[in-house]
């Protein structure tokens, strides 16, 4: 059995990103983009206004002071205008400053009379202008390498002409559920039966990381039945095994990957929920066997297999971390476990605190809770310390 610190490493180091693909940006959103981006043009790409109103001369202004409107200029193409002493130009916001004016004077602060207005404030030069590349300089770092794409970070990319991007590959996954003792949803009870729920569960972990779910698959505790269930899921990316990884006559995964020429890198890792956990390599898929029980399955699905999906994505280092606020403490906490426990809660207002039973087949308990905290053994907290927590929502 070795660490979570160790597996994570083990498991990182025989990932790799898949080849990029482009897609156009508007496809783009939650993938990794495969390169640094830096800015083509500078934002705002010429001197424009902040307001509607009147571009001038500041130094020629002053309450009182009357002015020739010459024109108008709309945002839109540049119109050329040039303003002289005593004159001014009816702006709108977002329009090119016209040549020779330095301030904008708002709408609300002068008087119209005809072709003149007539100023009611003092004008200051720059004020209410939107200087050329003030919020961006051509040439400038806009995205990271291995970055995630926020809908911002597109609109960003649009407002630089890009119409495209690189991004990381797409990970089509499949998932292996198994046991003798589930049944699908709709399905009659017998005495001994439960639903099936650990593929339902592992499908919205895995899209909700961007991941594809390429097939679904369950197999009950006959090797056969397992082998033709595992064959078909190597031939992806990724396959995720739901059960059969413990040391039970019926736990067939461990034997069934290896008559597949599977390589295991490792089995049994030392956290709680989730100590039968296995990673290995068949081909150019990557394997994963969680346990059975629901909560150890979500658990090592987000410390061991999310992180290293994302990094297939071409997500960079930065990235693969679940969120971690600090956060106060609701009740007192310890671990008299010999391996790290995984507290599953509820965090809202600055503090977590424990829900439900902390147990491994407990679905109710997580299906409230938002955030993990993570207890190293012998570890014990008060009521009202602070502590790290992880989230996941």
């Amino acid at each position: 059995m070795i660490s979570e610190e160790e597996a994570r490493v083990k498991i990182l180091e025989r990932v790799q990103p898949l080849g990029p693909c482009t897609v156009p940006i508007e496809s783009a959103r939650d993938c990794f983009v495969a390169q640094e981006v830096t800015a083509r043009i500078p934002l705002p790409p010429f001197d424009n206004s902040a307001m509607d109103g009147y571009a001038l001369i500041a130094q020629n202004c002053r309450p009182g002071v009357r002015l020739r409107v010459i024109g108008d200029q709309p945002a839109g193409v540049d119109r050329k205008l040039r303003v002289s002493r005593g004159e001014a130009v009816r702006i709108f916001t977002g329009a090119p400053i016209p040549q020779g004016t330095d301030a904008v004077v708002m709408q609300e602060d002068v008087t119209r009379d005809g072709a003149e207005v007539t100023i009611n404030t003092e004008v200051e030069s720059g004020e209410f202008v939107r200087r050329r590349g003030c919020d961006l300089s051509q040439g400038q770092r806009i995205l990271e390498m291995g970055q995630r794409l926020k809908p911002e970070n597109i609109a960003l990319l649009a407002s630089q002409g890009f119409s495209e991007i690189a991004v990381g590959g797409e990970v089509r996954a499949a998932i292996v559920s198994t046991g003798d003792e589930v049944v699908p949803a709709g399905a009659d009870l017998r005495a001994g039966e439960i639903y099936e729920s650990n593929s339902i569960l592992l499908r919205g972990l895995l899209e909700t990381i961007g991941a594809t779910v390429a097939s679904v698959h369950h197999a009950s505790d006959q090797r056969d039945v397992l082998r033709t269930a595992v064959e078909s899921g190597i031939a992806h990316d990724a396959l995720i095994i739901s059960g059969g990884v413990s040391v039970g006559e019926r736990d067939l995964v461990r034997p069934v990957l290896h008559e597949l020429g599977a390589e295991i890198d490792l089995w049994r890792v030392a956290i709680k929920p989730g100590k039968p956990f296995l990673f290995g390599r068949a081909g150019k898929c990557a394997v994963f066997g969680l346990p059975g029980n629901p909560v150890s399955a979500f658990v090592t699905f987000l410390l061991l297999v999310r992180p290293a999906l994302l990094k297939m994505m071409g997500a960079n280092d930065q990235a693969l971390d679940l969120p971690a606020i600090l956060a106060r403490l609701a009740v007192e906490v310890d671990n008299n476990s010999d391996r790290r426990h995984y507290l599953r809660g509820e965090l809202g207002e600055g503090e977590f605190r424990p829900v439900g039973r902390q147990e491994s087949h407990a679905l109710y308990g997580l299906s409230r809770s938002n955030a993990l905290l993570g207890l190293a053994p012998g570890e014990k907290f008060s009521a009202g310390a602070t502590v790290r927590v992880q989230t996941w929502t």
